[in-house]
């Protein structure tokens, strides 16, 4: 039977992790890039609206602002992952085309990025802030 400590450990090491993955600057510039390639050819505006958002957290995450890009990635995760779970494919079949791949990555990416990024802006500190 692991002891608590093992299990303390265990928890600290994925908070740890999932705290990396929302402080990186990658995830979102890779979400960025799935959804254009979903949505580029046939063109749709509303789901386009993501990829400019997604590369602009990137870009603060970049410059310094790790827990504002957090928060930024975190929420338009969350609302493109409601906005592509809505949609309904009609074959079985389709799911494991590239297509469905590519989808099914996305919203994985998506959910990652809002439990990471949540931690984030959860419990990560900006530069100038002290410890209360």
């Amino acid at each position: 039977m692991p002891s608590k400590d093992t299990a303390e450990k265990a928890e600290q090491g994925a908070f740890q992790y999932a705290f990396a993955w929302g402080e990186n600057a990658l995830p979102p510039s890779l979400l960025a890039t799935l959804i254009a390639a979903q949505h580029l050819r046939p063109f749709q505006v509303f789901p386009m609206l993501f990829p400019p958002v997604l590369l602009f957290s990137s870009y603060l995450n970049v410059n310094g602002y790790k827990k504002d890009a957090a928060g930024l990635t975190a929420a338009w995760s969350a609302a493109y992952f409601v906005l592509a779970s809505r949609r309904r494919q009609a074959h079985f079949v389709s799911r494991f085309g590239a297509r469905g791949l590519v989808r099914g990555a996305t919203l994985g990416l998506c959910a990652a990025n809002v439990v990471g990024c949540g931690v984030v802006y959860a419990f990560g500190r900006r530069e100038g802030e002290e410890k209360v």
